[in-house]
């Protein structure tokens, strides 16, 4: 028996309690092919790329609240929450977990990390040595990320990230590709939604794209964000005179 696995194995829907198929997110092509087919997850790195309103933010954050980990980030266990918002996909979902891996669990969140930080400034856990936790709201959006970055991303464990190169410039974004590195050497396993070709292209992952066809696994130089980027850079007029117009 293998008990050297990953934290999460498989992902499916709980027959027991199952969401309405005509209704939102179940209408959702990419949910629909959870909830028929469920998904195995990479013991490394799966990113989900896609268009806005494909579905591969919701898939991260109901596979994060799955896991443990709050709607609005943090690591596990997490209370932080301000207005809900989420669908309720993470609450039918039925993880495999791995034999012999640890719970602990971090998930980042670009859209709420305002928010975190603030929860972070009123409850202040243990330290370490000494160690205080920045105050993360006198740092710019990317110094601020980098820093959760160094500080969380430190240890075997599952990690999702949801559109992390918000607040990251082009040599951050590489930066966050070695973190993501160090994490998988040390046992750790990344889930991450993501519009970045730059992260995308990090080697040995697994890329999910996400759109009207559901979930396929895909390589680098075939997704669609791809192409359209190399196509944008070679002559961005042909893409600024439609919407220019």
């Amino acid at each position: 028996m293998d008990f050297d696995q990953p934290p999460v194995v498989r992902v499916e829907v709980d027959p027991e309690r199952p969401l309405d198929p005509g209704a939102w997110p179940m209408t959702i092509p990419a949910v629909a092919q959870l909830a028929r087919e469920g998904l195995d997850l990479s013991p490394f790195v799966t990113f989900l790329v896609g268009e806005n309103g494909s579905g591969k933010s919701t898939l991260v954050e109901a596979i994060a609240m799955a896991y443990g980990l709050g709607a609005e980030g943090g690591s596990t266990g997490s209370r932080h929450a301000t207005r809900a918002s989420e669908s309720p996909l993470g609450r039918t979902l039925r993880l495999q977990r791995g034999l012999g891996a640890g719970r602990w669990g971090f998930f980042l969140r670009a859209e709420t990390m305002h928010g975190f930080y603030s929860y972070l400034e009123d409850n202040p856990g243990p330290q370490d040595a000494g160690r205080r936790d920045p105050q993360f709201h006198e740092m710019s959006h990317g110094e601020s990320f980098l820093e959760v970055l160094r500080t969380r991303f430190d240890s075997s464990g599952f990690y999702c990230l949801d559109e992390p190169e918000a607040a990251l410039s082009f040599s951050s974004t590489l930066g966050l590709i070695s973190t993501l590195g160090a994490v998988v050497e040390d046992g750790g396993q990344v889930l991450c939604a993501t519009h970045s070709p730059v992260l995308a292209a990090m080697p040995g992952a697994t890329i999910l794209e996400v759109g009207e066809w559901g979930l396929r696994e895909t390589r680098w130089d075939e997704l669609e964000l791809v192409r359209h980027w190399k196509a944008y850079l070679d002559a961005p007029g042909r893409y600024l005179r439609h919407v220019l117009d």
